[in-house]
This record gives structure tokens, C-alpha cells and sequence, in this order.
């Protein structure tokens, strides 16, 4: 048995040890899990892939004389301005309106510019077109704006994805007989391509899949910098039916992210792009699961071979899709799956690469004795339900 003070003295100390996911699963692999728990304190895990349900919260500064925003274009990108005066909510989906902000040349490439990119614009440093106008009050009297910000002209600019991580999902396939474009990216008909967007037992939440040390207020590695998860993320559902070893069939469990854009990194925030579907975001995201007990060990020791997710028809445009049954992400990663015979070629969404670097970049916080981990304040809800909207009558 650990304790999360005990491991983070061992990490002031320069003495723990910390393998990446993939580390220790070949560790557990080879010595058994008596054996890893034992040897191995905190185990690193990492993505990188879209994550639209996210956006970033700015002050902007007030102005002289001062102005109530009504609304606001960032880069032609509209942002929510019901918050106060001077603060703006930007997600990472919402698309460029044209005759706004920046001028992005052609009406397509307008349409491929959204909040995603202007998030990472402000994290790299760019500076980003603001056009505003105002309520006009007695005590905010000003009616427009128009300037330029940065990263650094402005008073917060943190990031929030109130779904930031998923625990599990779905591969999208196209029985169909012409293209479709979704969030997975572009589907081929007649079966033409498999698209996951998971990265199975890499992806942190399959390695504690019960919630047992991953909580409200755990520290993560969200974008370059210093996260926290926040609250559950919306269309948490952790009732999902799961096989023997805990791991959810499907999308199951979310977690909501919050972080300082400011302290970010460009190389983890990335906007980015589907074509007929609109903009979205790519993030780094790293979670470091303590080591406290064999059955923590248990779980992180999770194989690609024993992690399933449900292969559905995205031809079919309805909430509930047919599915044709379950895959392990072992046979996703092959890079072929047989689809009633057929064979269909497979490609991840998010970056194995990319994600590797997350878990190395963030096993070497720790070791260098600059993160520590953090009990949560509360544990994630285990009984959430997930409740459809289905409008009544016509």
C-alpha cells in the first residue's frame, strides 16, 4: 500500500519511480503484477487528439471610457459576451462568420477557421483581431471596439473542456454508397475505412477505469502546462456495460479539464479542422496514476487486446446507429479489421506519436521533481446516467 504524500516525498527526494503507461504494461507483462506494483510508484499516461467540447474564458481589460460587450468577434470568430462586461467565452467549434474580424481570404478558407485556431493563435503568442460593440450604459457608455490582442494584453485566458477526455469511444465505419465527413474525419462508402478515436490502453481513463485515484482536483499535464480536472465532463456515463477486467464497451466516463492557457504550450494546442464538419481543437493531455495498490496496477496493466469498442454505421443518421459488433483497439492498431468478411483498413484519429511524447514530457516533470501529484477533493460520480433529447411529437 502507497499513499500520494508518500509517493510525492519520494518525488522531492528524486527517488521515485515513473514509467509511462506503455512502460509498465511490458514491465507487468513480463514480471507480473505483484512484482510492478511494487517496483513502480506512478504510471504516466497521454493523448493527443480533438477535443471540440472545449473553449477558453478571456478578460479582456476594460477600456476607457469603458464599454458592456454585447458581441464579439475574435478573428471573425464570434464569442460569448453574457458574462459581464468585459469577459468572453470562445469555444473551439464555433466557425469564423464571414465579414468579421480578419480578413482570411476566401469564403472556404473562412469556413475552416474557428475557435480552435484562435485559441491556438493566442497560445502561440499571435496576435488575434478583436471587433466588439457595446450595450452603451450609463456606466459603460462606449458602443464599439475595435483592436488587437495577445496572450499577454489580456487579464485571464484560461482553457476549459467541460469534455476534455473520454473513456472509450467508437469507430466510425460508412455502409453507404457515397463519402460522408463527421467528426472522425472522412468516411469512405461501401466500408472503405475505419476510424477510431481512442488510443486504448494508452488513453488514461481505460487505466483506472472505476475512477479509484483519478478524482476533482487531480493535477494534469493539459496542453504544455500544469491542468486540473475540474468537475465530471459532460455526458459522463460511467454505467456503461463493461467486460470483466472494467474496461466500459463504449463512451462511458468524461472528465472535465480547466488550465492556464496563458502558461500553455503551442506544440499541445493545436486547431485544426474536418472538412464538411467545421473547426475543432487538438490537445495534449497527460494523467499520472499513482501506483497505490495491486488492483491500481492491475488496471494500468491493461492490454490493447482486452479493450473493445463498438465498430457503428455512421450511414445511418440517427442517435441509436447499427452496429457491426465489437473490436479490440490490438486489431485497430494493425491497421485492419474484417467487417462481415470484408476486410477495412483503420486509422486513428488522435496521434499514438504525439501522445507518447505527452506520457515521456510528463514522466520527466516528475522525475526532475516539478510535479506533484494531488489527492482529489472529491471522488467522479460512478452513477451518472446518459439521458437523450427526444423531441415530442412533430
Amino acid at each position: 500500500m502507497r499513499t500520494i504524500d508518500g509517493i510525492n516525498a519520494k518525488i522531492r527526494e528524486g527517488t521515485a519511480a515513473v514509467q509511462t503507461a506503455e512502460a509498465f504494461k511490458a514491465y507487468a507483462k513480463e514480471q507480473g503484477i505483484a512484482a510492478a506494483a511494487e517496483a513502480v510508484d506512478v504510471v504516466v499516461t497521454g493523448t493527443f487528439e480533438p477535443m471540440e467540447s472545449s473553449g477558453a474564458m478571456l478578460n479582456l481589460g476594460h477600456t476607457d471610457p469603458p464599454i458592456k460587450l454585447l458581441e464579439c468577434y475574435l478573428d471573425g470568430v464570434p464569442a460569448y459576451a453574457g458574462f459581464g462586461a468585459v469577459d468572453v467565452c470562445l469555444g473551439a467549434s464555433q466557425p469564423a462568420v464571414a465579414g468579421r474580424g480578419a480578413d482570411l481570404g476566401d469564403p472556404e478558407e473562412m469556413r475552416e477557421h474557428g475557435g480552435g485556431h484562435v485559441i491556438a493563435d493566442l497560445v502561440a503568442g499571435r496576435s488575434v483581431q478583436l471587433q466588439a460593440t457595446g450595450h452603451g450604459t450609463d456606466c459603460y457608455p462606449r458602443t464599439a471596439l475595435e483592436t488587437t490582442i495577445t496572450r499577454d494584453s489580456i487579464n485571464q485566458f484560461y482553457l476549459y473542456s467541460p469534455r476534455g477526455l473520454y473513456q472509450n469511444f467508437i469507430v466510425g465505419v460508412n455502409g453507404g454508397d457515397r463519402p460522408l465527413s463527421t467528426y472522425l474525419g472522412p468516411l469512405q462508402p461501401r466500408l472503405g475505412n475505419a476510424v477510431y478515436a481512442n488510443l486504448g490502453a494508452l488513453s488514461p481513463l481505460l487505466n483506472d477505469p472505476d475512477l479509484e485515484v483519478i478524482g476533482i482536483g487531480s493535477r494534469i499535464f493539459l496542453g504544455g502546462s500544469i491542468g486540473y480536472v475540474a468537475w465530471e465532463g459532460t455526458q459522463h456515463f460511467p454505467l456503461q456495460r463493461r467486460l470483466p477486467n472494467r474496461t466500459p464497451i463504449g463512451p462511458a466516463a468524461t472528465l472535465a479539464l480547466i488550465g492556464d492557457a496563458k502558461q500553455m504550450q503551442a506544440q499541445w494546442v493545436r486547431g485544426c479542422y474536418f472538412k464538411g464538419y467545421g473547426p475543432s481543437l487538438m490537445l495534449g493531455v497527460g494523467v499520472p496514476i499513482p501506483v497505490l495498490n495491486e488492483q491500481v496496477a492491475a488496471h494500468c496493466a491493461v492490454q490493447d487486446a482486452d479493450i473493445v469498442a463498438p465498430v457503428m454505421d455512421f450511414s445511418i443518421p440517427r442517435r441509436v446507429r447499427p452496429t457491426f459488433g465489437l473490436v479490440s483497439y490490438a486489431q485497430l492498431k494493425s491497421g485492419k479489421i474484417t467487417i462481415e468478411g470484408q476486410p477495412v483498413r483503420t486509422a486513428p484519429l488522435a496521434s499514438i506519436y504525439l501522445a507518447r511524447q505527452v506520457a515521456a514530457e510528463l514522466k520527466g516533470w516528475i522525475e526532475a521533481g516539478t510535479f506533484e501529484l494531488t489527492h482529489p477533493v472529491a471522488s467522479l460520480p460512478r452513477d451518472r446516467i446518459f439521458l437523450p433529447q427526444d423531441a415530442l411529437g412533430s
